[in-house]
């Protein structure tokens, strides 16, 4: 799909110019490109790293209170620890591998843990009705316990497994006229991809009060934007940092709340497909320039803006007959042809006026012809002088 990631399709026509931009920017204000055995630093969203500094700051607090809690136990029942410096290395002990199952779990979201509850939770009450069936009333009381036991770990695993596999649309036919959905959704959630967040305009429409809501920018998202930052290619790079430099600004503004969002998706591999089931299940829109990942979300039922298609809607209408006022900048294919542009990019094609190549002149349209790429407007010179 053509994104402006650091992917191997070809950008779109809007992610290339946003890239030639932000790169002659970058050439002009940068000192030169980074040494070559040295890595270009990479930058990060302030939010980002003060909430890793937040979690940090958290878990050396647990662990600290675990080495307390170690030393208090030796000295409350010296019988089970013999001494307070045991007691610490048992808290401390304990305390880092909490830690460490915590950084194991860093993929597992609330949401998984949510699904996972509920699951174990119905095998378990499946379990307990097979159990009060007296199905193992005449096994002997130990055969009667390994059997209960097998039971009910066998039933709340698949109830784990089965909960965690199915989405919300499942739930609704398990607990019927229940839909589980936000009771104070008051603000719209948006989920910014790669593409829309280095094109740059979503940062004028919410300067401009266009665009008020919840802004979700995927960790995924974040790290590609770094790869492509750290790229050894200079427009590669130039495009990662001027995304980095727009979220920074997204940030900074307090119109919007942007939110880091950690859920990953391992099963999926490619990320459009991440940006489709994260915006599915949080029941957000997802804001792209990529026309083929737009595609894909709608047929799958994610509400999705295209902020290129919203550009060319809103482009001023042209009709047959009207007037218009442009400069011809260079010939056309036919013999005759000189070639303009609308204020906005449209291209309009003059016929009968070569001689006024780089000039002014009054113009009045014949016709439209709509393309991929945007209407190509067809005009007659209004004048054989040129307009002043």
């Amino acid at each position: 799909m053509p994104r402006c990631g650091n992917r191997s399709a070809r950008p779109s026509p809007t992610c290339r110019s946003s890239a030639a931009t932000s790169a002659n920017t970058a050439c002009s204000t940068s000192p030169g490109p980074p040494k070559r055995n040295q890595a270009p630093r990479r930058r990060e969203p302030a939010g980002c790293f003060n909430k890793r500094m937040n979690i940090w700051a958290v878990r050396i607090f647990f662990l600290l209170l675990c080495v307390a809690g170690g030393y208090e136990v030796s000295q409350v029942h010296p019988t089970l620890v013999e001494n307070g410096g045991l007691g610490c290395l048992i808290g401390l002990g304990l305390g880092g591998f909490l830690i460490l199952i915590d950084q194991l779990l860093k993929g597992f979201s609330l949401r998984a843990f949510s699904a996972a509850t509920f699951g174990l939770t119905l095998g378990s009450m499946i379990a307990w009705l097979v159990d009060q069936s007296r199905l193992f009333e005449y096994a002997d009381e130990r055969e009667r316990w390994i059997l209960r036991l097998a039971l009910f770990l066998s039933l709340g695993y698949i109830g784990i497994i089965l909960a965690m596999r199915s989405n919300k649309e499942d739930f609704a036919l398990i607990i019927p006229y229940v839909r589980f959905t936000r009771e104070n959704n008051l603000e719209a959630l948006y989920v910014l991809d790669t593409s829309v967040i280095i094109d740059g305009r979503i940062a004028e429409l919410v300067e401009n009060r266009f665009l008020e809501g919840i802004l979700i920018i995927p960790r995924f998202v974040l790290r590609e934007l770094q790869q492509v930052a750290d790229s050894a290619d200079s427009a590669k790079r130039a495009r990662g940092r001027r995304g980095l430099e727009m979220l920074q600004r997204l940030q900074q503004n307090k119109r919007v709340e942007v939110r880091l969002h950690d859920a990953d998706f391992p099963e999926e591999k490619e990320v459009d497909s991440k940006l489709v089931r994260l915006a599915l299940t949080l029941s957000a829109r997802l804001f792209t320039t990529d026309f083929n990942l737009a595609k894909v979300a709608e047929l799958q039922g994610t509400r999705c803006i295209n902020l290129t298609q919203l550009a060319m809607l809103l482009k001023p209408v042209v009709l047959p007959g009207e007037m218009l006022q442009i400069k011809l900048v260079r010939e056309g294919k036919e013999k005759g042809q000189a070639i303009g542009y609308m204020p906005d990019g449209a291209m309009v094609v003059v016929n009968h006026a070569q001689a006024h190549i780089g000039q002014p002149v009054s113009v009045q349209v014949t016709s439209l012809l709509q393309t991929g790429a945007g209407v190509i407007i067809f005009a007659d010179i209004r004048d054989s002088a040129a307009a002043a």
